[in-house]
């Protein structure tokens, strides 16, 4: 049997660690988005007047919501592991829109953090959700 020695320097696959890397990945981007998304979901069923962005023309109504759907239930779905690579792709855009036309105007400083979460979940959306996922345990299911 051979013994694998690892330090710093070494490269390689080790599955496990793949593995519980995306799923730390996944539960604190999708926390961390989901606290955005929460006051939007909040001022979409407040009842009140919404005064929201409307960066592709779709009316602050259908923007807003459209910012919950990926901001919250994307965020849950992204967390538990349950259709990742597909919640992935709302998130992708939404992040998109603010880094390139929401904040087109207002520096890299403004974009920084859009464009950072967005690199996440275009990640996300290519690798997948690892082992520790819904995901995995319907397809093992399925086979």
């Amino acid at each position: 049997m051979k013994t694998i020695t690892t330090n710093i320097f070494t490269p390689g696959f080790y599955p496990n660690n793949v593995n519980t890397a995306l799923l730390i990945l996944r539960v604190v981007i999708g926390i961390l988005m989901l606290t955005h998304g929460w006051g939007k979901m909040e001022t979409l069923f407040s009842g009140e007047p919404i005064q929201f962005a409307d960066p592709i023309g779709l009316g602050a109504n259908f923007s807003l919501a459209l910012a919950v759907f990926a901001e919250v239930l994307c965020s849950i779905l992204l967390i538990i592991g349950l259709g990742t690579r597909l919640a992935a792709i709302p998130l992708l855009i939404t992040m998109l829109i603010a880094a390139f036309i929401v904040h087109a105007n207002d520096g890299f400083g403004k974009q920084e953090f859009a464009l950072l979460y967005a690199v996440i979940y275009l990640t996300i959306a290519m690798i997948g959700s690892g082992k520790y996922s819904l995901d995995y345990m319907i397809s093992k299911k399925l086979k």
